[in-house]
């Protein structure tokens, strides 16, 4: 499988954020699958790259021509894919992968999460989502969207288009299990937003 990692490149986090992505990029060549990740050799995105490598597995880099410009791009990549912009970068990364597994990061990796789970919850693919959580820092998402479906705002299948883990074992179990279809539920289409 090409499994995209979501995660973050900031480089004021702590320690144990770099470990979690290292142990997924150790268990993601160990498993023999193919890393596509947003390209950059910072943070996370550098720890979990740098570990597939080490343990013989391949990446795929997808970084936007802005962020080659300022130096951060990982020239190590098995594959390195320089686009135009963001969305290019995106869209890419989507076409290039099979299943997702998001790790704590910041509002770039909520906005890769969203686009992905929003377009699981319409319909348009079946591909498996994982978040991967062991602190908890998504905890607080877990209950604004479950605030949301209270209101009115989502349908249920909200919960079931993604999976939300807190071990590096139990996310993989989740990636590799075949995606299923969501179905909107008839007459929720166009009334309530996924």
């Amino acid at each position: 499988m090409h499994i995209c990692v979501f995660c973050s490149s900031s480089q004021r986090i702590d320690r144990k954020y770099l470990e979690l992505a290292d142990e997924v990029g150790t268990e993601l060549a160990a498993r023999g699958h193919t890393l596509v990740s947003g390209g950059a050799v910072v943070s996370c995105m550098g720890a979990v790259a740098s570990a597939v490598r080490r343990g013989g597995g391949r990446t795929v880099g997808v970084i936007p021509q802005l962020l080659v410009d300022v130096e951060v791009a990982d020239r190590d990549s098995d594959e390195l894919v320089v686009t135009d912009g963001m969305r290019e970068r995106k869209a890419v990364m989507d076409a290039r992968s099979d299943a997702f597994l998001v790790l704590p990061g910041g509002i770039g990796t909520l906005e890769e999460l969203f686009e992905i789970w929003t377009t699981r919850v319409l319909g348009a693919h079946d591909r498996p989502l994982v978040l991967l959580d062991p602190w908890g820092i998504y905890k607080p998402l877990r209950a604004l969207v479950q605030g949301m479906y209270d209101e009115g705002f989502t349908r249920a299948d909200v919960f079931d288009a993604i999976s939300w883990t807190t071990t590096v074992a139990e996310a993989f179990e989740h990636l590799e299990r075949p995606g299923r279809p969501l179905t909107p539920t008839p007459g929720e289409v166009g009334e309530a937003a996924p």
